[in-house]
C-alpha cells in the first residue's frame, strides 16, 4: 500500500508539472492536429494547376484547340504565352514556371505525320514528380479532332531538362541541403538563451554592458561559420558519393547559403527566448521542422498544394531556400534570376533577430 501511495504521489506530481508547463500541453495536442492536417489536406499527390507556360508558334485554329484541351485537364495552369522556345527555357531556368508547351510552326502538319512528335513538352527535372507527372499528360486523351488518329504518346513528347537521367540524389540532395541546415541550424540557437539561464551565466550578462541586440548577434556569428562548413561537406559528399553537380556559381551557392542560415539562426534564437527550459526549445523546433519539411516543395510540388498550403509554405525560409539550391545547382541559374527569393530570406532573418533581441531581457526571471 505505501508503495502504490508513493506511486500515485509521483504520478500526481507528474501531472501537476505538465499542467504547469504550457507548451508541453499544447505539443500533445498541437503535434498530432498538424500531422492529421498536413498529411490529410495539405499534402495532395494528385497534383494539378502546374506553372506552365506556351509558345505557340503554329498559332493556328489546331493549336489553340490543342492547348485549351490541355489547360482543361487541370493537370497545367497556363500563366505565360511566349514566342519561342528560348524564352521557355528562361522561364523553366528561373523556376517561374515547371511546365513549358513548345508547339512547332508545322503543328498542323506534324500531327497527321506519324513518324514526328507534334508537341514537346519541356520539364523542370529538378523535381521528379513533376516529371512523372509530365509524363503522365501524354496519355490523357485531348479529345480534338484531327486528320490522322494517333495515341497521345506518339503525339507528344517529354523532355526532362537537368536531370535527364532522373537520379534520385540529383532531385533529393538539394532540398536536402535545406533540411539538414534547417535541424542543425535552428537547434543550435534554440537552446542559446535558455542554456544561459540554466546554467546560471545569464548572471554575468546582467553586470555587463552588453546589450541584447549584441548579445543576440554575437551568439549567431560563430554558428553561421559552422554552417558554411556544413554545407562544403554536404556539397563534397553529394559530389563524390552521387555525382550530384553545381551547374550555377559556387559562389551564389554560398551567398543563399550564408543568408539561408543566418534565418534560421535567428529564428531558432527567437524560439530561445520564448521558452524557460532547453526541453522547451527543443520541442518548439521540432514542432517547426514538420511543416517545414512537408510545405516546402522538398517532398511533394509546390504547386500541387492547396492555396492554404502554399500560403503557409511561402512564410517559410526552407522554401525559398530550396528553389535557390535548385536554380543554381541543377538550372545553372544565378542569383539575378531568383533575387526575390533571396531578399525574402534576409529580411526573414532581420525580422527573426529584432523580435529576438526585443524579447529577451537580461533578468533572471
Amino acid at each position: 500500500m505505501k508503495s502504490l501511495s508513493r506511486l500515485m504521489a509521483v504520478t500526481r506530481k507528474e501531472v501537476r508539472q505538465m499542467r504547469r508547463d504550457r507548451l508541453t500541453f499544447a505539443m500533445i495536442f498541437g503535434i498530432p492536429l498538424m500531422q492529421i492536417i498536413l498529411f490529410g489536406y495539405a499534402i495532395n499527390t494528385d497534383v494539378r494547376n502546374l506553372r506552365t507556360a506556351v509558345a505557340d508558334e503554329a498559332n493556328t485554329h489546331l493549336s489553340h484547340d490543342f492547348v485549351a484541351q490541355l489547360n482543361a485537364t487541370q493537370v497545367t495552369d497556363i500563366r505565360e504565352r511566349v514566342n519561342t522556345v528560348a524564352q521557355l527555357e528562361d522561364l523553366l531556368r528561373s523556376g517561374e514556371v515547371s511546365v513549358g508547351i513548345a508547339i512547332p510552326p508545322d503543328f498542323d502538319r506534324r500531327v497527321a505525320d506519324e513518324t514526328r512528335a507534334a508537341v514537346h513538352i519541356l520539364v523542370d527535372g529538378s523535381d521528379p514528380t513533376i516529371a512523372g507527372i509530365a509524363d503522365a499528360l501524354r496519355n490523357l486523351p485531348l479529345g480534338f479532332d484531327t486528320a490522322v488518329q494517333r495515341q497521345p504518346t506518339e503525339l507528344i513528347e517529354v523532355r526532362a531538362y537537368y536531370n535527364p537521367e532522373r537520379r534520385t540524389p540529383v532531385n533529393i540532395i538539394p532540398g536536402l541541403i535545406g533540411v539538414i541546415l534547417m535541424m542543425t541550424m535552428m537547434m543550435f540557437t534554440a537552446v542559446a538563451v535558455v542554456r544561459e539561464r540554466e546554467r546560471g551565466n545569464l548572471e554575468l550578462l546582467i553586470n555587463t554592458p552588453v546589450t541584447s541586440a549584441e548579445l543576440m548577434v554575437g551568439k549567431v556569428l560563430p554558428y553561421i561559420f559552422l554552417g558554411l562548413v556544413q554545407l562544403a561537406v554536404i556539397l563534397t559528399v553529394g559530389k563524390l558519393l552521387f555525382a550530384v553537380p553545381v551547374r550555377g556559381s559556387i559562389v551564389d551557392l554560398y551567398l543563399a547559403g550564408c543568408v539561408y542560415i543566418a534565418a534560421n539562426l535567428a529564428l531558432g534564437l527567437f524560439f530561445s527566448t520564448a521558452v524557460k527550459s532547453q526541453f522547451q526549445a527543443i520541442q518548439l523546433t521540432f514542432f517547426m521542422m514538420l511543416p517545414s519539411i512537408l510545405l516546402s516543395g522538398f517532398v511533394f510540388p509546390f504547386d500541387g498544394m492547396p492555396e492554404a498550403a502554399r500560403w503557409i509554405g511561402e512564410v517559410l525560409p526552407i522554401t525559398h531556400f530550396i528553389r535557390l539550391t535548385r536554380g543554381i545547382m541543377l538550372r545553372e541559374a544565378g542569383l539575378g534570376e531568383m533575387v526575390g527569393e533571396l531578399v525574402y530570406l534576409g529580411a526573414f532573418a532581420v525580422v527573426a533577430m529584432t523580435a529576438a533581441a526585443l524579447r529577451f531581457s537580461k533578468r533572471l526571471d
